[in-house]
């Protein structure tokens, strides 16, 4: 089985003894403060929805103590630092194969 984000989520989660809705209660959303609720935790881990945006990823990261970057990878988005980059279109193409080599 192929591992997602919701599907790495959940089992970090389970092995860590947290609830779901704990866990809800620990991730605070970037616009207001607010928690997100458990189905909505429910619905990533489901792989029915992503994470809005990468303070999200990073905070389930640091509660799961997992590598922000490898959750980024399994998001399917590339970090911020990395998306401000300025760089040609060559230079991603190129970046994209040094990848798939290694």
């Amino acid at each position: 089985m192929t591992m997602t984000f919701g599907t790495f989520v959940s089992k970090k989660r389970k092995e860590l003894g947290i609830s779901q809705k704990d866990l809800a209660g620990m991730i605070l959303r970037e616009e207001d403060g607010q928690p997100i609720s458990p189905q909505y935790l429910n619905d990533i881990e489901k792989d029915r929805r992503q994470p809005t945006s990468d303070h999200m990823v990073e905070q389930i990261a640091k509660v799961l103590k997992a590598d922000k970057d490898y959750l980024y990878f399994l998001a399917g988005v590339l970090p911020a630092d990395i998306r401000s980059q300025a760089m040609t279109p060559e230079a991603v193409v190129e970046r994209f194969k040094a990848f798939r080599k290694s």
